[in-house]
């Protein structure tokens, strides 16, 4: 094994340069020592002594300027967890503050969870949690996992990509948010090269083999803009540089554009020392090179939401090659490359520099704290943070001139919520840049949104179906659970009874099934349970997994024995996260035209396209939806109507070839007109050509007349009216 000299030098040689007080040099010094006694005979899969990786997680703070309380903590990050160290003695030997940062990164190492992702999400929840309390425990936990990415190459393909992609998740957009730039390049392209490691060695291979000629089209720009600024009086750092990796890679997935078609892999960046020159340099850029319109950005007068300002330009440079320029102060660069932690280079000697690090505060922060309030599961709590804050952003503005932060694709109603809950339940209308939009409008960068409102909250349940931010969305689903209960218990029996079969719902219901299973799943009653299933708490999958199977029994009318039905996973695109049911009206199939009709408190009701009700429902509430495919576990009830001669036995034929094409009669219905027999079956099946195959058989029997569903069967005039009625629905609203 190699010899390791292992030794305090070497930091203490960095804290010099980068100005640390003795006083404090003496107190590292200690933690190292401590950290490297307990650690003593430790090894990582490297075969490297374990000190080495706290070691490195400390040149990386040091790097950001970290206060002497992280550096600390970054020695001892692991002791809690790999040793038998208990809290009190850290808190002893280093005082509470370093106790506190070391527990907030340390994982849960004794909880008992039911899985692996459990347990990880529920680490996460905990760093998110610690994070908004002391920003400085989201450096501890970024310096640990570069210096993990660093070293991966160690673990088998399978950690690499799972750490990876957990890093591409997590990490990545934690830095992008505090600003970090430096670290969050290299995390993305150390992710991208584990993840997709063809693309990534192509990439880099591409980018070595151009460089040369990219480099001579940067260098005669720079040279071009020294003489210019040079002239104006103005000092300024101008250096040029290739993107990082992974941006070029999401930029050719975006685009869908080989490696040549990209022009701006390149960027020139001119740093001078305050903000006034960042503008005159702007105006000689563009006297001497022509602007590409479109491609400037001004991050200085409106900065990104994790603090970046720049002004972005993109121009045709030498020999006709497009090239973007950034432009920024000394200050803005140092923000740019460490974030927040850049505000600690900024501070006066002597002062208290861990509290200050508690004094930066970013919105987003503070709604971590908000989510883990409203989100009881901790795997439910992780995606709404991914979805919400990490994100791509867009910043709209409110009349009076405030900026908030949302996700992309966010609409007004998203916005609504994120003023508060009560302007969100009283949505009626929004205005975008003074003009009337309509409430699921995607908002832009810049947007200036005025919410309308009623006296009287009244969300609609349809608002689910647009909506991005779980904020929003749990908003929403909790006024109707508060507030429809009486509705909702009608929408999780109607859901049920569809599902199950109204006989199997009913015996389950009588032999007191429902209130077994409520109690299993923490509710009080059977009716509770029926509520949580229509506001969407709980699914219908939950429940019936959970339900005895009842024993099969022969009906009275048809002698044919009822199957209990399997639980699907929902089947029909368009109704994600939306609750919904089928209208008893026309019993729809799959494999027929279907449309959504959203209803006031009960939930989309899905028709067939033919169905003669549509023709009463106004066109704005009509949703596009299909089939997702055949569930051969699932089946769909219909009724059919069979004429025949009047003639004995003819009934138990029917039902002979209905059952000899595994069909499943629910009930059965003679009567006579004239000489004409009557038959009405209603039966089970799983789509609409298991149907066909029924009533063909059926109708090749001698003595059968004719055989069609008690609906009116689908016409081409009935989807033209459809089509038209869409078509003007859009038109109205454009127009609006």
């Amino acid at each position: 094994m190699k010899n390791y000299d292992i030794s305090f030098d070497e930091i203490r040689e960095l804290l010099i340069e980068e100005h640390y007080q003795e006083a404090d040099i003496t107190e590292l010094e200690k933690a190292f020592d401590f950290a490297k006694k307990l650690h003593d005979g430790q090894f990582r899969i490297s075969e490297e002594p374990y000190i080495i990786h706290p070691m490195e997680v400390v040149k990386i703070l040091i790097q950001l300027r970290a206060d002497i309380h992280t550096l600390m903590a970054g020695f001892l990050h692991d002791i809690l967890e790999d040793t038998n160290t208990k809290p009190e003695e850290i808190k002893e030997l280093f005082g509470e503050d370093v106790l506190n940062l070391v527990q907030g990164v340390t994982k849960l190492g004794k909880l008992q969870f039911k899985s692996t992702e459990e347990r990880q999400a529920e680490n996460f929840r905990r760093m998110f949690i610690a994070m908004a309390n002391d920003v400085r425990i989201v450096f501890l936990k970024l310096a640990d996992r570069l210096h993990n990415m660093r070293t991966l190459n160690f673990m088998s393909v399978q950690k690499q990509q799972k750490i990876a992609q957990e890093t591409l998740d997590i990490f990545a957009p934690l830095a992008n948010r505090l600003g970090v730039g430096k670290i969050k390049a290299e995390l993305e392209d150390l992710s991208l090269k584990y993840l997709h490691p063809d693309r990534y060695y192509e990439i880099a291979q591409l980018v070595s083999q151009k460089k040369t000629e990219r480099e001579t089209a940067v260098n005669m720009l720079i040279e071009q803009i020294s003489k210019d600024v040079k002239a104006s009086g103005i000092e300024a750092k101008i250096t040029g540089r290739a993107k990082h990796y992974y941006s070029i890679y999401k930029k050719m997935s975006r685009l869908n554009v080989a490696f040549h078609d990209l022009y701006d892999i390149t960027a020139v960046r001119v740093i001078v020392n305050n903000e006034k020159e960042c503008y005159e340099v702007l105006g000689l850029i563009h006297s001497q090179f022509k602007p590409i319109p479109g491609r400037f950005k001004d991050y200085i007068a409106m900065p990104k939401g994790n603090l970046y300002q720049s002004l972005h330009t993109s121009v045709i440079g030498p020999r006709q090659k497009p090239l973007e320029v950034q432009i920024r102060t000394w200050e803005m660069h140092e923000i740019a490359e460490y974030g927040v932690a850049a505000h600690w280079r900024y501070k006066e000697k002597g002062s208290n520099r861990a509290d200050s690090a508690n004094d930066i505060k970013f919105s987003w922060m503070r709604k971590l704290v908000e989510y883990n309030k409203d989100t009881q599961d901790a795997a439910d709590y992780v995606n709404s943070v991914k979805l919400d804050i990490f994100s791509d952003q867009v910043f709209a503005f409110t009349p009076g001139g405030d900026v908030l932060d949302l996700p992309q694709n966010a609409t007004p109603v998203d916005f609504a919520y994120r003023i508060h809950s009560d302007v969100g339940h009283k949505t009626v209308g929004a205005l975008i840049n003074g003009r009337i939009a309509q409430l699921d409008t995607k908002l832009k960068n810049g947007d200036i949104v005025e919410i309308m409102t009623s006296k009287v909250a009244a969300p609609r349940l349809d608002w689910l179906n647009f909506v991005v931010t779980k904020q929003a969305s749990s908003k929403i689903k909790q006024w109707y659970k508060k507030n429809k209960r009486e509705d909702h218990i009608e929408i999780g029996k109607a859901n049920l009874e569809h599902e199950l079969t109204k006989a199997i719902f009913d015996e389950y219901v009588k032999n007191g099934e429902f209130n077994k299973v409520a109690k299993q799943m923490n509710y009080v009653s059977a009716e509770d349970l029926f509520a949580a299933l229509g506001y969407g708490e709980t699914t219908l999958n939950k429940i019936v997994n959970r339900l005895k199977k009842p024993e099969k029994k022969e009906t009275i009318d048809t002698n044919i024995q009822h199957k209990p039905r399997k639980a699907s996973e929902k089947d029909i695109i368009g109704l994600e996260g939306l609750l919904y049911s089928f209208a008893r009206c026309c019993s729809p199939i799959p494999g027929e035209p279907i449309v959504g009709v959203v209803t006031r408190s009960k939930g989309v009701s899905v028709h067939r396209l033919d169905c003669k009700t549509l023709d009463e429902v106004p066109a704005e509430r009509l949703l596009d939806i299909r089939w997702s495919g055949v569930n051969v576990n699932k089946t769909y009830s219909t009724t059919i109507r069979v004429e025949t001669a009047e003639k004995m036995g003819l009934l138990k034929d029917v039902i002979g070839i209905v059952s000899d094409n595994h069909t499943n009669i629910i009930s059965a219905n003679v009567k006579s007109k004239g000489k004409v027999g009557i038959i009405e079956l209603g039966i089970e099946l799983d789509n609409i050509d298991t149907l066909r195959k029924v009533m063909t058989a059926i109708q090749a029997m001698p003595d059968v007349f004719s055989v069609k569903r008690i609906q009116t069967s689908y016409t081409t005039s009935n989807n033209q009216n459809f089509s038209k009625k869409k078509a003007k629905s859009k038109k109205t609203s454009k127009n609006s």
